[in-house]
């Protein structure tokens, strides 16, 4: 597929991307409507926030940067999904910074934090994101929950990283059926919930995206669209006992 149709590609099989590259370069607002134009009605992107925020001016001052930011995603309109907020993992906890950030964020706006230092992990914490509408986000590396699994909103934002299952860094069912259990018994079957995953070298994320859904599915979650079969491949070259006409077959059927 042609890099400029790769958007048009994906979304045909997705409702929703995590956009990573606002995070190192800030788009354009016209490269945000274009995207816009070009994505279906009903297609909406999670938009990371810039750097200059989140890692060097590690929330101070942030009032110009959040007005910039919210001025170049503006274009996106109602296909604007949640901004993320990830901080650094030496970022130790700061309550009176975040504060002032947050309230930056007008109220139509969705906004999830993800707490990379164990300091941030504090009812004090937890209630500011509360006081603002902010979501916690919930990450999930190795198959195991790496924050508090903290409700702060009527709506969930979860971001998978790494799994440990085999060929690596693949999810295996178990933990994937964990996570749908504990959003359903967080937040029920009807709430907004915003699942993502890292997009790694063997597309493993495709795959267990798909897997994911189907569960949530069962679960009795209404999930947004999902690629097919066909559209889901593995890259197991270099991966040890995994390119073998054994597992092949398994992954056929």
């Amino acid at each position: 597929v042609p890099q400029k149709l790769w958007l048009e590609f994906y979304a045909k099989r997705f409702q929703t991307v995590e956009l990573n590259n606002s995070f190192y370069r800030l788009p354009s607002p016209e490269q945000f409507a274009a995207w816009r134009q070009r994505s279906p009605a009903d297609f909406i992107f999670t938009v990371k926030m810039s750097r200059f925020l989140t890692h060097v001016k590690r929330l101070r001052e942030p009032q110009e940067p959040v007005k910039r930011f919210l001025t170049h995603v503006a274009p996106l309109g109602q296909k604007l999904a949640p901004i993320l907020l990830q901080l650094p993992p030496t970022y130790k906890i700061d309550l009176g910074a975040l504060e002032e950030t947050l309230a930056l964020f007008p109220d139509d706006k969705r906004v999830v934090v993800e707490f990379r230092h164990d300091s941030w992990f504090t009812e004090e914490a937890r209630s500011l994101c509360e006081k603002f509408g902010a979501a916690w986000c919930l990450a999930d590396r190795l198959s195991k929950p790496i924050t508090p699994v903290w409700k702060t909103t009527d709506w969930a934002f979860l971001r998978f990283h790494e799994g440990r299952a085999e060929p690596h860094p693949c999810y295996g069912r178990s933990a994937l059926q964990s996570w749908v259990d504990r959003l359903a018994d967080m937040h029920g079957t009807a709430a907004d919930i915003f699942v993502y995953f890292n997009n790694d070298p063997r597309a493993c994320a495709l795959r267990d995206a798909r897997t994911f859904g189907h569960m949530a599915q069962r679960a009795g979650f209404e999930v947004t669209r999902m690629p097919g079969p066909r559209d889901v491949t593995i890259d197991l070259e270099g991966t040890e006992g995994w390119s073998t006409p054994e597992y092949r077959e398994k992954i056929k059927a």
